[in-house]
């Protein structure tokens, strides 16, 4: 996973002197055909680090999850790539595990009761 973080602090890096170099100019079909190839690069190796942490089970109920809310199983994927780096995953996570965690994050939501009179 330091993998990904050096790609994109290179990437950031690279994107920074351009900028300083060019600051008015829109950017080059060159340069929006590298950023696309290092999002594509990225999405990759995240699909594989989750293929590593999540059983198959799990990674259905993600993929569902994403279907409606893309932004929450972003940070999801995210949290647990970063638990799996300093090594606080020592096994593959099962789908009951998966929602005990979505649980957590979710927290607790207010129960209402409307009651007519």
């Amino acid at each position: 996973m330091s993998d990904i973080e050096e790609i994109r602090r290179r990437r950031m890096e690279q994107l920074q002197q351009q900028a300083a170099q060019q600051p008015t100019q829109q950017p080059t079909q060159q340069e929006v055909e590298a950023q696309e190839q290092m999002r594509q690069e990225m999405e990759a190796q995240k699909r594989q680090a989750m293929m590593q942490i999540l059983t198959p089970e799990a990674r259905g109920r993600l993929a569902n999850i994403r279907l409606t809310r893309p932004e929450y199983v972003d940070q999801i994927e995210l949290q647990l790539i970063q638990l799996a780096q300093m090594g606080r995953i020592t096994s593959k996570i099962t789908d009951e595990q998966l929602k005990e965690l979505l649980r957590k994050m979710t927290g607790q939501k207010k129960e209402i009761n409307i009651t007519r009179r």
